[in-house]
């Protein structure tokens, strides 16, 4: 049962401290806090109050004194209960959306603070749905949020994926898991055309990369009788949308032997199994091997993992980033298309677009941007909070 307002604990700003929460963000970190003996030993996840230094109440939030996000808004009501009714609500309001979006049931159902569900993660995939619980409330509801997405959007298999770099920050355990139902193997999902399979237990993330789902259709608009390279692919994610618009081939280039054996599953289900081949290796060793081979393409698209996950590793991401871009461009035919994308929160548009027109240059090239992409509209960035809107997509057309 929620507990009620008045049971909760509270928890206080320091004087002229907020700045960003009074401007709408849903994050208040330690340093903005009152952190006496008793907010330091609230459990990780605790649901409390937040109070302005005069003692005016200003919110419902949940707590982790271990984390540097100490308390992160879950409803602007500070007398909000927060239960398995609240839960209903906001997956129900999640799941609208999406319905208007997508035809079929193959969406990011939840995309945390966006969604009004901070720190929590839903990948939908027909019935089943990958769930991370990536802030410590959502680890201590977790049953609440299985029982509540099963009663919303009708999924009868749900699995945990409790891994990851968020959770660690959060001072969580990494553990991946079936919750209810039955995972029998990778699921399959139709997208732009082209067929993927998504290994729920086993693959990167929740098995899928949603978020690329119209920056695959616009270079696939682009593919229609191309020679198309794919590096850092995964399951296929550019290389199966190009082969569904036509390319004439498709090389896809991952470290993952798992990835690359689900991406050639996607071709043969597709029927595309003929115009497709994998390459596995370092995307950097494969691509400078593959010039030296005096291959090039019409087509070609570097997305990597995130190199700077966070400030700290900004300068070398950025470094990464032009020479992901340099030695793409040199495999680059002449006419031909680049797409370079960063999924890096810390690097900022103007940063990354920068570190790829420096690595084109570097590569002799010049070139014209014609597409700039984010993130699909089921992975909604949070209107005050700039961190979640991180996925960027330029598109090159080299001369």
């Amino acid at each position: 049962m929620p507990e009620s307002a008045a049971a909760r604990p509270v928890i206080r700003l320091r004087p002229n401290r907020g700045r960003r929460f009074f401007e709408g963000a849903p994050w208040l970190y330690d340093d903005e806090i009152v952190t006496d003996r008793r907010t330091k030993a609230l459990e990780p996840g605790t649901i409390a109050t937040l109070e302005s230094a005069d003692r005016a109440p200003l919110a419902t939030v949940t707590v982790n004194p271990g984390s540097t996000i100490m308390a992160r808004v879950l409803d602007a009501d500070p007398e909000a209960e927060i239960g398995p009714a609240w839960l209903r609500r906001r997956l129900a309001a999640a799941l609208a959306h999406r319905e208007r979006l997508y035809p079929d049931p193959y969406y990011r159902l939840v995309h945390a603070e966006g969604d009004g569900l901070p720190g929590l993660v839903i990948d939908r995939f027909g019935a089943a749905a990958a769930v991370q619980p990536n802030a410590a409330w959502a680890e201590a509801m977790r049953s609440e949020i299985c029982d509540a997405l099963a009663a919303v959007a009708g999924v009868t298999t749900i699995v945990v994926n409790g891994a990851g770099r968020a959770r660690a920050l959060e001072g969580l355990e990494a553990d991946v898991f079936v919750e209810r139902g039955d995972v029998a193997g990778p699921r399959p999902v139709p997208m732009n055309g082209a067929f993927y399979l998504a290994d729920l237990l086993g693959g990167q993330k929740t098995g899928l990369f949603y978020d690329q789902r119209p920056n695959h259709a616009f270079v696939a608009a682009l593919s229609a009788g191309a020679e198309v390279l794919d590096v850092f692919s995964h399951v296929g994610g550019f290389a199966l949308a190009c082969l569904a618009r036509g390319a004439a081939t498709a090389l896809a280039v991952d470290s993952s032997a798992p990835a690359l054996a689900l991406a050639e599953q996607g071709a043969a289900a597709g029927g595309a199994a003929d115009r497709f081949a994998t390459r596995r290796g370092q995307a950097f060793d494969v691509m400078r091997a593959l010039r030296e081979e005096g291959r090039s393409y019409d087509v070609v698209i570097s997305d990597p993992p995130a190199f700077a996950p966070a400030k700290a590793a900004l300068e070398k991401g950025l470094r990464a980033y032009e020479t992901a871009a340099k030695l793409a461009a040199a495999l680059t035919r002449s006419g031909g298309y680049l797409c370079l994308c960063s999924c890096s929160h810390a690097a900022t548009p103007d940063l990354f677009r920068a570190a790829c027109v420096a690595g084109i240059r570097g590569a002799g090239r010049t070139a014209s941007l014609v597409h700039e992409g984010r993130a699909g509209p089921d992975h909604p960035a949070h209107f005050a909070l700039p961190e979640t809107s991180y996925l960027k997509a330029l598109v090159f057309r080299l001369a």
